[in-house]
């Protein structure tokens, strides 16, 4: 059978990837074309257009970059219409799947929805949208399946956090090979994760790189996104005590002693490799106050959302500054707090669910087109 899947970012080409390996286990005919990274393309398949060249991060932006999104859609319609596939499953990246699914469905489709849009958070008004274009939603945010069943009388399926199984499943490295080949020192290192996209990684790691030589004890290391070339982080390593790994985060994360992350993905995934974090966002200041007034969530971390309590603190926008970073990371450094810290995150990893949302995921979809 001929699957279409769409990704936009790099948490959906992680995602996408373990899918696509769980449909070809599922199905040995499967043909696979798709919009997504380097991991799922190593996956197998086919890449038609890379999320690098899709990613514009927040409302301002967006506006700027419009007549490319626009241009994205109308490739992307033309070359489903091209390959006629049996389903369309699209990953998150709201903005412009749900287009594609609405046209998609006018079309007589099936269109799945693997790892829902975040419209518990804002636009709440989608769930119109997506009960009229999606054919099947698979939750991986255990109130998730409330939000919708409950409030919104549209089953789901909850099928368990897949970076679970992205964390269990990768290949181990060695800590002292690691740090060896990586000219790491034996200081504990604090993994800086700045974000995958240019204007995001800039804006953060100016500020985290400003408490740096407050911590001489530590080293520091910058997290490389796979979607960015070295030469764009060189203009960040003019201060000693830092170093950088690009493309290797899980791997820094098994051996790092704290984190600061900016908002996303990255901070569920630091709080599976348990370890210690401070979680910062600083927008465009366009873009902040637009979603101030629109996003109504206690808190932006996945880790206070699904827990419903501040496990690990947020610093976001003004707060996001030197002084309050410097106090943050002080404070997980300290034992008493830390052994806290790691308590909660393994009542965290708990309420996830088990592994084998990935397996789960392929299984209902290829029985759905079975069935048809």
């Amino acid at each position: 059978m001929k699957y279409y899947i769409i990704a936009g970012e790099a948490s959906g080409d992680l995602h996408g990837s373990n899918l696509m390996k769980s449909i070809f286990q599922e199905d040995n005919n499967a043909q696979i074309r798709f919009w997504g990274g380097d991991l799922m393309q190593n996956a197998g398949g086919t890449l038609v257009k890379h999320y690098r060249d899709l990613a514009f991060m927040g409302f301002a932006e967006v506006v700027m970059n419009l007549r490319t999104i626009l241009s994205n859609i109308d490739v992307c319609k033309k070359d489903i219409l091209d390959f006629n596939p049996d389903i369309l499953i699209f990953i998150d990246y709201p903005g412009f799947n749900m287009r594609i699914a609405k046209w998609a469905k006018k079309l007589g489709f099936k269109t799945h929805y693997y790892i829902s849009p975040q419209i518990w958070a804002w636009k709440e008004n989608r769930i119109k949208a997506i009960k009229r274009d999606v054919d099947k939603m698979y939750v991986i945010l255990p109130f998730e399946k409330d939000f919708y069943e409950k409030k919104h009388n549209y089953p789901v399926e909850f099928v368990g956090h897949p970076l679970i199984d992205a964390i269990q499943n990768r290949t181990s490295t060695n800590p002292e090979e690691f740090k060896k080949e990586h000219q790491l020192s034996d200081k504990p290192v604090i993994a800086l994760l700045p974000g995958s996209r240019k204007q995001e990684i800039a804006k953060m790691l100016s500020e985290m790189l400003s408490v740096v030589d407050y911590f001489p004890d530590y080293q520091f290391v910058i997290a490389g996104a796979p979607s960015q070339e070295y030469s764009f982080y060189q203009q960040f390593l003019t201060q000693k005590n830092i170093k950088f790994i690009s493309n290797k985060t899980y791997d820094l994360l098994s051996i790092s002693h704290a984190a600061l992350v900016t908002s996303g993905t990255a901070t569920l995934e630091t709080a599976l490799f348990k370890v210690p974090e401070v979680v910062l966002y600083k927008g465009n200041w366009i873009s902040y106050q637009i979603a101030k007034r629109i996003i109504t969530l206690k808190y932006i971390s996945l880790v206070n959302l699904i827990m419903d309590q501040e496990v690990v603190t947020e610093l976001i926008q003004d707060e996001c500054n030197q002084k309050r970073i410097k106090e943050e990371l002080t404070r997980i450094l300290n034992p008493e707090h830390r052994s806290s810290l790691l308590e909660k995150y393994s009542e965290l990893e708990t309420k996830l669910g088990g592994k084998g949302a990935s397996a789960t995921t392929a299984k209902l979809i290829v029985s759905a087109l079975k069935q048809k």
